[in-house]
């Protein structure tokens, strides 16, 4: 089942779908960092870096020796900083906006036997639609039939508030196109308008068949204590992993790296001193709260400046983690989530190398498909392939 992953990003989505069985011969990645860490850990994979734009169809073919049909999937999620909610201005205008057609022209010359494309719940909404109607049409044309959804991480055993936009396309295909069933009982509210019925959601009696969600503690509570702003990772696990997810993220024996963080000023720790678990910038005395945030409501910014709970979900790793933005204040110990830490949440394995500074790190990791939901998408997919 042979792939072709655009806009790979450090291969999170490349990741997951390897262990559905599926294996990418071509990735396409615009940044150079991203693509070393892709590189790092799909070798196997021919790698262009550059502008998707540069992508030539017709060349592409020949380039990796395949017919018209011969691709099983082209998968990928378009830059998504345009379509997001959190965007000052969403707009068409935005180049970034446009990208997605640059993927279909891909498709429409590899005419691969399904498609995958993952995206922020905001692009349901942008241009009132008119973007996922364009992406329905053009794919109805190629002879796809075409389904969304929005995705909730949690649902796959990933211990984070996540939500993607997913389509799925299958060519010349006469059932019905299915989306992966929640295996967690997770639970999140949308923070999006307009698109909670496209969400997938469990029925109050299938809640007795689904497993405990995969918790923060469940993801990081056998890796090392380490000092705040330790550029130097430990190498060493002192503890056997100690539950599911562990054992899965540590399958494949390698030494400990990564484990490091970005360091705190002493103006964040101290109010950090003031933040229990489960905590934000509420728990925070007036006086030493960030000018922007002294004239905030109760209600606003509800994660920021937010210490993780044990056993909760972690918010969405976002490019930084940055405790301005969101809950990244570790549970337990007077730092932020290491760069590791972010990946597990993630739901990367720890055989995954990360190239770049700790800032680009953090960054890849942010913007990345969690693996698992990859993993998960791509069994739905070879199901309807096989």
């Amino acid at each position: 089942m042979k792939t072709i992953d655009l806009f790979a990003g450090a291969g999170g989505l490349t990741c997951g779908l390897k262990q559905s069985g599926f294996k990418s011969v071509f990735a396409n990645e615009l940044v150079s960092e991203y693509g070393n860490t892709y590189q790092a850990n799909h070798p196997d994979t021919t790698l262009l870096v550059g502008d998707v734009r540069q992508v030539c169809e017709i060349n592409l073919k020949k380039y990796l020796g395949i017919k018209t049909g011969e691709i099983a999937l082209v998968a990928g999620g378009p830059p998504c900083q345009g379509f997001s909610i959190n965007a000052p201005i969403r707009s068409l205008d935005d180049e970034r906006n446009h990208l997605f057609k640059d993927f279909l022209r891909v498709v429409a010359a590899i005419l691969p036997r399904a498609i995958l494309i993952e995206n922020v719940p905001g692009i349901v909404s942008l241009g009132k639609g008119t973007v996922v109607q364009q992406i329905y049409r053009e794919l109805e044309t190629m002879g796809y039939k075409v389904k969304h959804k929005i995705l909730f991480a949690g649902h796959y055993g990933i211990p984070q508030m996540r939500f993607r936009t997913v389509f799925i396309g299958i060519k010349n295909y006469a059932g019905e196109i299915t989306f992966p069933e929640p295996a967690y009982d997770a639970k999140a509210v949308a923070n999006f308008t307009g698109a909670q019925e496209l969400c997938i959601s469990t029925p109050p009696l299938f809640y007795q068949h689904l497993k405990p969600q995969t918790t923060v503690w469940n993801a990081m509570s056998d890796l090392p204590e380490i000092a705040n702003g330790e550029i130097n990772s430990p190498s060493i696990y002192t503890k056997e992993p100690e539950n599911e997810y562990q054992g899965y993220l540590r399958k494949n024996p390698v030494n400990l790296s990564a484990h490091y963080c970005a360091k705190l000023g002493e103006v964040n720790l101290n109010r950090l001193k003031y933040i229990p678990q489960g905590g934000s910038w509420r728990d925070i005395p007036f006086e030493f709260l960030p000018a922007g945030l002294k004239r905030a409501r109760r209600s606003d910014h509800t994660k920021r400046y937010g210490r993780l709970h044990p056993d909760a979900l972690c918010s969405t790793v976002l490019t930084k983690c940055d405790p301005h933005w969101g809950s990244f204040f570790h549970p337990t110990q007077d730092r932020i989530i290491s760069v590791r830490e972010a990946a597990r949440i993630q739901s990367f394995p720890d055989d995954y190398v990360f190239t770049g500074n700790i800032t680009q790190q953090y960054e890849q990791i942010g913007n990345a498909v969690p693996p698992l939901m990859g993993k998960a998408i791509g069994d739905e997919i070879m199901k309807m392939l096989v």
